[in-house]
């Protein structure tokens, strides 16, 4: 796991949890390298990668980890387009509604200070960090026993995927 911590702290009253996604042709650590250096300029308290327990696991692991008594509340649910209709269809036998379906390079989860959730948005998308780079607010902390949540009906965000480009990079 990658956990980026700023003294270990979150506070509830203003962090916002984030959801990025970076383009999957490049290499993973490139990808941690790219969202680290902006996560160190914009203040981030922590972060960890999306992988085998999907966003609601590793959400809840990175709430556990916390000194302070806060807990994650999940409302936004990212999803590849088209991917909630398939899962719905399917009776969402891999649990991607529930957040607990496994990926193999899901994007990073990042808390941080709320003030500056705009100006991460803009610049992880910027040209200055290349192309295929998304984020989107997903969350919220809030007092609580170091927990995470998805509300019952999270909004769901169709996520277009990205085409690799041969020999792009970050």
């Amino acid at each position: 796991y990658l956990y980026f911590t700023n003294h270990g702290l979150i506070e509830r009253r203003d962090t916002t949890l984030f959801f990025v996604t970076l383009e999957p042709s490049i290499a993973p650590g490139m990808l941690n390298r790219t969202a680290a250096g902006l996560m160190y300029t914009v203040n981030a308290h922590a972060a960890t990668d999306i992988t085998g327990l999907g966003i609601l696991g590793h959400a809840q692991n990175l709430a556990k980890q916390q000194r302070n008594e806060v807990s994650f509340v999940i409302h936004n649910l990212p999803v590849l387009a088209k991917m909630a209709a398939v899962s719905k269809a399917c009776g969402n036998m891999f649990g991607l509604m529930h957040g607990t379906c496994p990926e193999t390079s899901g994007g990073l989860l990042i808390c941080l200070p709320r003030e500056q959730a705009a100006r991460f948005c803009a610049e992880i998308k910027s040209p200055k960090y290349g192309e295929g780079h998304q984020a989107w607010i997903i969350g919220i902390v809030e007092k609580g026993n170091r927990i995470a949540r998805i509300i019952d009906k999270p909004r769901i965000i169709e996520v277009a995927p990205q085409v690799a480009t041969p020999g792009a990079t970050s």
